[in-house]
């Protein structure tokens, strides 16, 4: 089948025999029309289901109401309550999103924001990929005066306005907790350490371990376990050390804590009793896994809502000379029955 050819003013303005400037006025109901000639132009441009470009409307009125988000997985919890909170602000203020992922790439990330720069978007909302490169892309954008807010995982060099997490006191009070149900042996599956909010957990997690007295063991932290099949891996490998953990800390995601969990499963080990597990994010599966697996909670949905109104009320009213500000949410941890040994039941 064809694809009908959407209509234009040009159009209107041929099928009438005028100008499509007049056109263009009759439908912006300018005073410089009169009522007759409006009246016959509205009354073609509905025969003709005509629909106006409201992007190039916009453009021409020097404002695109149209926000471009970022984030490096939408099927994620995290960044999808993310959007959901962005979605529910922007919504009610008339603004519309467009929303792109990045896949974890860096070069898919640029080809992201530099779609978004085109599309003459008003602000550009991100969190970086974790395959890390050249942040030109980033500056790119405050040069081309297009307000940008980073979130979760931030370049700090970029002097911009930052929504984040206290990640290190979360992965602090994680282990304390860890520490607490009498875990001695407390691993840790660490993402990539070029990326601020996984060096900012592992220091948590230290931070916990000196506090406690332990000794720190480079064999109990495995880097870049931060996918389920990287977390299965990397407890396998724990597991098979001559002292092994009496459990693992996944500080980069609930997936990476969903493959420590299948792996013991597999091996017969009891959770909580013989190896606890806590992950990170609050993924809606934790609450059905058997058992529950604790996690951390980052208000996702209340920190979407932030970024937004942090545009809204800091940003879209003043020139780009406002000095940016960072906004730090403090995590939540949620005990749940894969850290909850009997002895404190």
């Amino acid at each position: 089948m064809k694809r009908q050819k959407r209509t234009t003013i040009y159009d209107i303005a041929q099928k009438l025999n005028i100008a499509a400037s007049s056109v263009s006025r009759a439908l912006s109901n300018s005073s410089k029309v009169n009522a007759a000639t409006r009246a016959l132009v509205l009354k073609t441009a509905a025969e003709m289901n005509y629909q106006q470009n409201a992007m190039a409307s916009n453009l021409r009125k020097g404002n695109n109401p149209t926000i471009g988000v970022v984030v490096p997985r939408i099927n994620q919890n995290f960044f999808s309550n993310i959007i959901a909170g962005l979605e529910e602000v922007t919504y009610k203020k008339g603004y519309n999103l467009i929303i792109c992922q990045s896949n974890e790439l860096h070069a898919r990330e640029v080809d992201c924001v530099n779609a978004l720069i085109n599309q003459h978007v008003s602000c550009i909302i991100i969190s970086i990929a974790a395959e890390t490169g050249s942040h030109q892309h980033l500056q790119q954008v405050l040069d081309r005066h297009i307000r940008l807010i980073q979130f979760d995982r931030v370049v700090n060099e970029l002097d911009t306005f930052k929504v984040i997490n206290d990640n290190e006191r979360a992965s602090f009070e994680a282990v304390m907790h860890l520490v607490a149900q009498g875990y001695q042996r407390i691993a840790l599956l660490e993402g990539p350490q070029d990326i601020d909010i996984f060096r900012q957990r592992k220091e948590g997690y230290l931070t916990a371990l000196r506090k406690s007295g332990f000794p720190i063991l480079e064999e109990l932290m495995c880097e870049n376990a931060w996918t389920k099949e990287l977390g299965a891996k990397a407890t396998a490998e724990l597991l098979n050390l001559p002292e092994p953990p009496d459990a693992i800390f996944a500080s980069t995601s609930d997936f990476s804590a969903l493959g420590v969990l299948e792996v013991a499963t597999d091996k017969g080990i009891a959770v909580p009793e013989s190896l606890g597990i806590c992950g990170y994010s609050n993924e809606p599966f934790t609450e059905i896994t058997s058992p529950s697996i604790t996690t951390i909670d980052q208000y996702s949905i209340s920190m979407g809502k932030t970024i937004a109104n942090l545009y809204f009320q800091e940003m879209e009213a003043f020139d780009f000379g406002v000095e940016p500000k960072i906004v730090s949410i403090k995590p939540r941890l949620i005990v749940r029955k894969s850290t909850t040994r009997l002895l404190n039941s």
